[in-house]
């Protein structure tokens, strides 16, 4: 009795490192989102992830029409890393405390998509109206957590795996259309930032740990 009672506490320690290494590395991808993509000399033109999504609205390219993308895939590190707090919240092999820090860190998470200076009357518009609905999903997935916690793992894992897939891809294919555009407004040669590198390879990480832990199951 006592080795069961060993092998199935070895088996609840291993399981709670694994969810707490997939949240690691969406750690590491939202670090490098608030990190610098654009980086520069002076601090006022350096952009990071967050900015891109008003930013790009300015560029001249995107206003001629020359480079069409929708300026909400640059939330998706946002929503992907909200959301994915939001269903680890509901993990019942995690210990209580961790369960409440990831719900309460998925609220500011989804905040962030907020545009600048917002108001009720400005969230109402059509242009935000994707922002809004996204935060109000991911706000939900909170009290939510009473029903996710059901989920099967493996369907969070394969959940998370998609979301950190399209943080990681969607984002950065985004940033290279406009890229060009950017380097000619500085009037020079800019090297993506450690932001952009971070961010991507942190959520590409966290779709690959998913994938291998959902085959596992």
């Amino acid at each position: 009795m006592a080795s069961i009672y060993l092998g199935e506490q070895r088996r609840r320690r291993w399981e709670r490192l694994r969810w707490a290494v997939l949240a690691a590395l969406l750690a590491l991808g939202v670090i490098g989102y608030y990190g610098p993509w654009v980086p520069h000399k002076a601090a006022g033109l350096v952009i990071i992830g967050l900015d891109l999504a008003e930013y790009v609205k300015f560029l001249p390219d995107v206003i001629a029409g020359r480079v069409v993308l929708m300026r909400e895939l640059f939330y998706l590190p946002l929503f992907a890393a909200s959301v994915s707090a939001g269903l680890l919240a509901g993990r019942r092999n995690l210990p209580r405390w961790s369960r409440v820090l990831l719900a309460l860190i998925s609220l500011p998470l989804a905040a962030a998509m907020l545009p600048p200076a917002w108001s009720p009357a400005v969230l109402l518009q059509p242009e935000f109206r994707l922002q809004v609905i996204a935060i109000l999903v991911c706000w939900l997935l909170v009290p939510a957590a009473l029903i996710t916690r059901y989920l099967p793992n493996r369907l969070v894992l394969i959940i998370i795996l998609l979301l950190s897939l399209a943080a990681a891809i969607a984002p950065a294919w985004g940033f290279l259309q406009v890229h060009p555009g950017i380097e000619a407004l500085y009037r020079r040669t800019l090297p993506p930032g450690w932001g952009f590198l971070v961010g991507t390879a942190g959520f590409l990480a966290a779709a690959l740990f998913s994938c291998a832990e959902a085959l596992r199951r």
